[in-house]
């Protein structure tokens, strides 16, 4: 059984309920949520992180891009008026605490600059 905590949950191995999916790709909720909308979008299969992916396989990067959007439409967040932050945390560093690709979309209200 693979240990990383997002295989698991993209497997559908724990129970955590999806806010949208495809075949590549899965979005949930944030279980720390830094705003009303704070969705995280994983592949399903492990990727380490986003550092590489767009040299090594560009058409993947491309369709993970378009799995956040359609999560931010299904959010209601893709408005004009409105608007949406994509995170995505690179090494520790960084600060990556799964390392396992994850993208956060965080919208729902004005989000302050810089964060925090």
């Amino acid at each position: 059984m693979n240990q990383c905590l997002f295989c698991r949950i993209a497997q559908g191995e724990l129970s955590v309920p999806f806010v949208w999916e495809d075949e590549e790709f899965v979005a949930f909720r944030d279980i720390d949520p830094k705003a009303p909308v704070h969705v995280l979008v994983v592949p399903r299969r492990h990727v380490d992180s986003i550092a590489g992916l767009a040299d090594e396989e560009p058409a993947y990067a491309g369709r993970f891009l378009q799995a956040v959007v359609a999560v931010a439409r299904k959010e209601a967040l893709d408005d004009p008026e409105r608007g949406f932050r994509l995170v995505a945390n690179t090494g520790p560093e960084g600060g990556q605490s799964v390392a396992h690709l994850h993208a956060h979309l965080l919208g729902g209200r004005r989000l302050a600059w810089p964060p925090g």
